[in-house]
């Protein structure tokens, strides 16, 4: 018969160790208190085997930093942040009906061209263009119905006549001596505000748990390390809040009617809400929409150069922050490879002193493509499989890199701010920022009979998106 190194005959452990097993009061190994991996089922039960490093099978999981990179966060005291946004400072017009001698501003356009102004006529594919003269507009004054302008042409008496023109005022002209000439033209301005949500979590412990300490090393999403017990929990449910601090601010939504929650969930408080303003809504009313199959890849430089036109429209800043997907920053990584004419096939040697030898850059992080410069860096939020990664309708967001001058109604003057910012309410009582308390009668805190402890999370805030028609939202093409 052969032994092991405890001495018990091998093939005997399970029946002999269980029958006389021994504890002893040291760590110390002993024939008499050895339990082999044939007793599974009494060491599952009494004494499982636990690694006291966690396994960060996800890396870091958190989505959040998109705002703090791009924006600010400020304190409110109202229900409602409302600020004014300059409209535009030329007189233009787009689908308006055109007769030979006529051309008819729709009452919804709001006409406000007078009598002695010289304007171009266009026909909606912007080949056929003449300029005409207005001799009378009827009615006579503006927002009152469809304003019918009287026209004569300059190069010839009429004008070509078009079902869906664009017109423009460019000037004016009147004769000698004139008196009490041109069209007083108030400053066109357009109003946007948005309304707070209030954000609630919260995190349940038990006495009982409470008691039984398991210590667990952990890594946080900091990169820091140590070691907690219950809180572990806790410390995750406080990351989850946060990022979705950000992620309602990038997805909420108004209610087109205030939503009514059922009579036993309304928690006890009011009775309706109303939903926010996010910066997908924002950008998907006020913005500018670009849809495509495969953003960069397929259509090439062509994708950037269309976006590029319409930011030249919208008089868009130079610098500007690219926040992609994955598929979407490699396509891009590919369309710029084939511009490139350094290396074999247009390959960028990018580190080391761009050494061929010794490291190859499959990737770029930024480029300049006609007067606009454009950094590009991946979108956490957008490739995560349990965030916007599980939908994957949205590629990127082109994001304009500066500020935007409003007129702000509270301070009553224009200020300058970022494009993207938070407005969260605070005063000098109460900071709701991102607040935290605990209730219950565990962990010190006696604030009722609940043998629990309830970690609380809160916070009230909404995000502005000013001057949105500097922005572009990528979007995958429907089919």
């Amino acid at each position: 018969m052969s032994y092991d190194k405890f001495g018990v005959p091998k093939g005997t452990e399970a029946g002999a160790q269980l029958n006389h097993l021994t504890p002893r009061p040291t760590q110390t190994l002993f024939n008499d208190n050895y339990l082999t991996l044939a007793d599974l089922d009494f060491t599952q039960q009494f004494l499982p085997e636990v690694y006291e490093k966690e396994v960060e099978r996800y890396g870091n999981r958190t989505i959040s930093g998109f705002l703090r990179m791009v924006g600010a966060e400020m304190p409110m005291a109202s229900d409602t942040v409302v600020w004014s946004e300059q409209g535009r400072l030329h007189i233009a017009y787009e689908d308006v009906l055109t007769t030979t001698t006529t051309v008819v501003i729709p009452a919804a356009k709001g006409n406000v061209i007078g009598p002695g102004a010289t304007i171009v006529v266009a026909s909606a594919d912007g080949l056929t263009v003449e300029k005409a003269y207005v001799k009378t507009v009827t009615p006579d004054s503006p927002n009152t119905g469809d304003a019918t302008l009287t026209v004569v042409g300059y190069a010839a008496t009429t004008i070509t006549a078009h079902a869906a023109a664009k017109v423009f005022v460019y000037g004016s002209e009147y004769a000698k001596g004139t008196s009490n000439a041109g069209t007083s033209v108030d400053a066109a301005f357009e109003q946007f505000n948005n309304k707070p949500i209030i954000l609630r979590d919260k995190y349940n412990v038990s006495g009982s748990d409470t008691a039984q300490i398991g210590w667990v090393e952990v890594t946080t999403e900091a990169g820091t390390s140590g070691y907690l017990w219950y809180l572990k929990s806790e410390h995750e449910a406080r990351i989850r809040f946060e990022d979705q601090l950000e992620m309602v601010m990038i997805e909420a939504e108004k209610a087109a009617t205030a939503i009514v929650p059922d009579t036993n969930n309304n928690f006890g408080g009011g009775t309706q809400l109303t939903g926010s303003d996010g910066l997908f809504a924002a950008l998907e009313t006020r913005g500018l929409v670009y849809s495509d199959a495969n953003f960069g890849a397929a259509g090439g430089l062509d994708d950037f150069d269309t976006i590029l036109q319409e930011l030249d429209k919208q008089g868009a800043i130079e610098e500007n922050m690219l926040f992609l997907d994955r598929a979407t920053s490699l396509g891009i990584d590919n369309m710029l490879a084939q511009q490139n004419s350094y290396g074999a096939n247009g390959t960028s040697y990018g580190v080391f002193d761009n050494s061929e030898d010794m490291a190859l850059n499959l990737g770029f992080s930024g480029f300049r493509r006609g007067s606009y410069d454009f950094y590009k860096t991946d979108w956490k939020y957008l490739n995560d499989s349990t965030t916007r990664g599980l939908v994957g309708d949205v590629e990127g967001v082109i994001v304009p890199a500066g500020t935007s001058t409003v007129y702000d109604q509270q301070l009553g003057k224009n200020i300058s701010r970022p494009f993207l910012h938070i407005r969260y309410r605070a005063s000098e009582a109460d900071d709701r920022k991102m607040k935290s308390w605990i209730t219950g009668s565990v962990g010190g805190n006696y604030t009722s009979d609940e043998d629990a402890m309830n970690v609380h999370f809160l916070s009230e805030r909404c995000l502005c998106v000013q001057g949105a028609n500097n922005f572009v939202l990528l979007k995958k093409a429907t089919a």
